[in-house]
C-alpha cells in the first residue's frame, strides 16, 4: 500500500500533519459504514477495506520513522533495523551515557532530570527529523538510512521517558 496515494498527498517526508488529519477526517467520514447500510455485501466491504487503508495510511503518515520507512520502501531501498547500517559508535557511546543518566534518574527518582534528559533527546529528535526531510527533498536513498536508525534511537529513548513519568507520577 502507498499511504501517499491512499491519502492523496505528495510523496514527500515533509507533510502537513493538520491538513494530513483534515483529509484523514473526511475520508474516514465518507467511508463509515452508516453510509453503505442500503448498499450491497460487496459494496459494505469494499468501503470497509478502503477505511481500513485510510486509517493504516494515516497511522504511517503522522509517524515519522514510519513515513520515512514507507518513503524508502516505495523508491526500492529495503528497511527494517536489521538492514541498516551500524550505528557510528560515538553516537553508541552517548546514547548509552544519556540511558545510564536516565536510569541513574529514575532510581533516584528525580523527574526534574528526567524531564531534562528528555528535553535535550526530543531537541535531537526534532533535528535529525529536519535534516531527513532535508535530505529525502534531495532523493531517496540507502544514504538515509543512519538517520532513521538515530531516530529510532531516540524513539526507544523517549518512549522509555513516558514510562517512567507514568511510573514516578504514581
Amino acid at each position: 500500500m502507498d499511504p501517499f496515494s491512499t491519502l492523496g498527498i505528495a510523496r514527500r517526508y515533509d507533510v502537513d500533519l493538520a491538513a494530513l488529519e483534515k483529509t484523514h477526517r473526511e475520508l474516514s467520514r465518507a467511508l463509515h459504514p452508516d453510509r453503505y447500510v442500503g448498499a450491497s455485501a460487496s459494496e459494505r466491504r469494499s468501503a470497509l477495506a478502503k477505511a481500513v487503508d485510510v486509517n493504516e495510511a494515516w497511522r504511517i503518515l503522522r509517524d515519522p520513522i514510519r513515513r520515512a520507512e514507507a518513503l524508502l520502501t516505495l523508491g526500492g531501498v529495503p528497511v527494517g533495523e536489521n538492514r541498516e547500517p551500524k550505528a557510528d559508535p560515538s553516537f553508541l557511546m552517548e546514547m548509552l551515557e544519556q540511558r545510564e543518566a536516565l536510569s541513574n534518574a529514575r532510581r533516584t527518582r528525580d523527574l526534574e532530570a528526567v524531564h531534562r534528559l528528555a528535553r535535550a533527546i526530543r531537541a535531537r529528535s526534532d533535528e535529525t527529523e529536519r535534516e531527513l526531510s532535508l535530505e529525502f527533498a534531495s532523493g531517496v536513498s540507502e544514504a538515509l538510512l543512519p538517520k532513521l536508525g538515530e531516530l529510532r534511537f531516540y524513539r526507544r529513548f523517549l518512549d522509555e521517558v513516558s514510562a517512567i513519568e507514568d511510573e514516578l507520577a504514581a
